[in-house]
């Protein structure tokens, strides 16, 4: 790589101390006290076993739940230990002739869930970023095929060209054109009184409504379908003309439109098996040594992220190990209370402390790779012949040739099971194991200015679905050769390892949810204790536990600069997930084992409802779900809410009190905390509510459970 003509770093990494400290200690004071919880259980078990006073089957459920938890608990101790941040200075990198070329990937399957408006708001911010025009490449894969996508690439281009110029004269920050002319920011201080900016900034308007204009055109001509059988197409967008020396195309990057061939017969491996053919086509034609993987609703919100990522790859201290500098997804439909965790800061709290180990995992996009990694080309040995790369890297003479730095592309810039792992629907997470077991090393950067801007979940229904996805990829991840505590030991530290084993494992949150949220609550309508009198030290043992958690939980999200009520929503997220996405990802992952399942990647629409977006910003649930994944979650709570009212009253009449009362405690908590569902059922009548049908089914549902449940207690 080039080196800086300065002395001053490129980018600084700092240790956020405090968090550091207060994470390292709540380690130490939780770890004891989860020891001391189940030494309690040890010793009351074998009594249990003597004795029989209390049933054995329930009491070994909740030992169970509890377990899973500080098990996930202990895996993700690693991602505390040492939270970073880091700060790029991309004002410090060397001129401009030494940075390196790099190709965007945008990924897009269906124009009727992913408008092509938006779309190519994503594509027309790529090729607007404030990098050599000469160095940049956009590549779009349709994996629909859709004719009205090839044709709304062409208008992009034909738009672009007025648009890029416009960006560049004035210093435009948002080169996303939709979000341009939808916020004031206008331009740089210094243009926004300039009579020329104005009218220069009217004209370009005027170019964006006529865009507009002609993608709904094409629409109405071309219609939306979308093709699972088809050719391959690639084509390089530029003029009519063909005129390689027309001055309009003078500082425009490349720009690629890529439908892989689909056959019906023949598995396309989602979006891992997109990304690997725009690896393949990308190497022909323009072959960067570096390359961006955008999601096709994630425009670049910041047009210095290529130049902020440079930073890092110039480091002589990191580059020869840095594989991927990962951004994180940041959203501009968020709401005030983002009900959905559509932040998903969850994740980024996390992804601050991977970065302490050796780096966070690939997030799906927004990630600046390195091509050499992701080719794998470390694993060849220097003096493999032909046939030898031929098994690596496939039949194709030239794209082996492309591996080799001196390798230049010979196709024109103006003509027309190396990479991402297949076999789930997570390729980006064993991607990312795999890089990181080689030796690779990844770092985060999160700006004050998001790099990037995308579109959440805005209703409950999407964003079930959206985990339900993950969850089951990770599982999947988890019962192949890669899982990472078997696959990661051996190859990387243990910490890294324990870190993703978190990632992957969280699934089985879906055990103590239900353990946890039906054992106690039947058992206290039976009057039987499974925790401590409150008169028994142990007592505040588990009250420690149990408080412990929530305020570190409070701790970490206010520390992270989210307001209090976060916390609150980010619990019902979490208990949403576990009682319903992480169930069917359990189910599915286990009929996949068999063969019984097909992995099935369903995409959240972008498509705006008004209705719905109402209600999201006005901090309202969207209850608008399916049974399936509804059900579960009503059913459950509804049980808490009558183990709760009939085990209150009969502590009450009896001297059983102290004995049940961290179970009555445990019940209270649950219907607290989603209330949200008792609106839904009971208070709402609006049309995001829960609907009657939903709730009668619930209510049959626990019914059954307290029938079958109540089995147990004479076990």
């Amino acid at each position: 790589m080039g080196t800086t003509t300065t002395t001053l770093p490129l980018h600084v990494c700092n240790v956020k101390k405090t968090d550091m400290i207060i994470n390292r200690l709540h380690i130490f004071l939780h770890g004891a006290a989860l020891l001391a919880l189940f030494y309690y259980r040890i010793t009351t078990l074998s009594q249990i076993i003597k004795t029989r006073e209390t049933p054995l089957i329930p009491y070994l459920i909740v030992i169970f739940s509890e377990l899973v938890l500080s098990f996930l608990w202990l895996l993700h101790r690693p991602s505390k230990w040492r939270p970073v941040t880091r700060i790029a200075y991309p004002e410090r990198l060397p001129e401009d002739e030494k940075l390196q070329p790099v190709d965007v990937f945008v990924c897009t399957t269906d124009p009727n869930k992913e408008p092509s408006l938006g779309v190519m708001n994503t594509v027309i911010s790529a090729m607007a970023l404030d990098y050599p025009p000469d160095k940049i490449a956009v590549y779009l894969s349709d994996d629909g095929g859709a004719p009205v996508t090839l044709a709304a690439m062409k208008e992009a281009w034909k738009f672009a060209k007025w648009w890029i110029p416009f960006c560049r004269k004035y210093e435009v920050k948002t080169r996303c054109p939709d979000a341009y002319f939808s916020s004031p920011e206008s331009a740089a201080d210094k243009f926004i009184w300039s009579t020329e900016f104005v009218a220069d900034r009217n004209k370009i308007e005027e170019k964006y409504e006529e865009f507009k204009e002609s993608l709904e055109k094409n629409l109405k001509i071309i219609g939306s379908s979308v093709s699972k059988d088809h050719p391959p197409i690639v084509q390089v967008i530029n003029d009519e003309n063909g005129n390689e020396k027309d001055s309009s195309q003078k500082g425009m990057p490349l720009l690629v439109y890529v439908a892989r061939e689909k056959r019906p017969s023949h598995p396309h491996h989602f979006k891992a098996g997109a990304i690997n053919v725009l690896l393949r086509v990308s190497a022909m034609i323009s072959n960067a040594p570096y390359f961006i993987v955008l999601d096709c609703d994630h425009y670049c919100n910041d047009p210095t992220s290529a130049r902020q990522a440079m930073c890092f790859y110039f480091d002589p201290e990191i580059s020869s190990k840095l594989a991927w500098v990962q951004f994180p997804q940041h959203f501009h439909n968020i709401s005030e209370h983002d009900l959905y965790d559509g932040n998903l800061h969850y994740y980024w709290r996390e992804w601050e402390g991977l970065d302490g180990l050796r780096g966070p995992t690939i997030t799906g996009c927004n990630f600046y790779m390195k091509r050499e990694a992701f080719y794998g080309v470390d694993r060849i040995p220097k003096d493999a012949d032909l046939n030898q790369l031929k098994k690596f890297f496939g039949s194709s003479n030239e794209l082996i040739r492309s591996t080799y730095k001196s390798y230049k592309p010979n196709v024109s810039r103006d003509e027309g099971k190396a990479g991402a792992r297949y076999n789930t629907v997570v390729e980006d997470s064993m991607t990312s194991l795999i890089l990181h077991c080689k030796g690779w090393i990844s770092v985060w950067i999160d700006p004050a200015r998001p790099c990037f801007l995308g579109t959440c979940p805005t209703n409950l229904n999407d964003m079930l679905v959206q985990q339900t996805r993950w969850a089951f990829g990770l599982l999947q991840m988890t019962l192949s050769k890669f899982s990472p505590l078997l696959y990661g030991p051996p190859r990387m530290s243990i910490l890294q390892s324990m870190s993703y084993g978190g990632l992957t494992l969280d699934p089985l949150y879906v055990f103590p949810f239900y353990g946890l949220g039906i054992i106690p609550q039947i058992c206290l309508l039976h009057g039987i204790p499974m925790y401590p009198k409150v008169s028994d030290p142990f007592f505040f043992v588990f009250a420690f536990v149990f408080i412990s958690s929530q305020l570190k939980h409070v701790q970490e999200v206010v520390s992270y600069g989210d307001p209090l009520r976060t916390s609150l929503y980010d619990l019902r997220v979490w208990m949403m997930k576990s009682g319903a996405c992480y169930l069917y990802a359990v189910l599915n992952a286990i009929l996949d084992q068999f063969g019984l399942n097909e992995a099935n990647f369903s995409l959240t629409s972008k498509v705006v409802d008004d209705e719905e977006t109402k209600r999201h910003q006005e901090g309202i649930y969207d209850f608008q779900s399916s049974p399936q994944l509804l059900a579960p979650l009503c059913s459950v709570y509804l049980l808490n809410l009558v183990a709760f009212i009939i085990g209150t009253a009969r502590i009450f009449q009896s001297d059983k009190g102290k004995e049940v009362f961290a179970q009555a405690v445990l019940a209270l908590f649950g219907i607290t905390v989603n209330y949200h569902l008792f609106q839904g059922m009971v208070l709402r009548t609006d049309k995001g509510r829960i609907s009657t049908s939903i709730t009668m089914i619930a209510v049959a549902i626990t019914g059954l459970i307290l029938f079958f449940g109540s089995l147990l207690v004479f076990f």
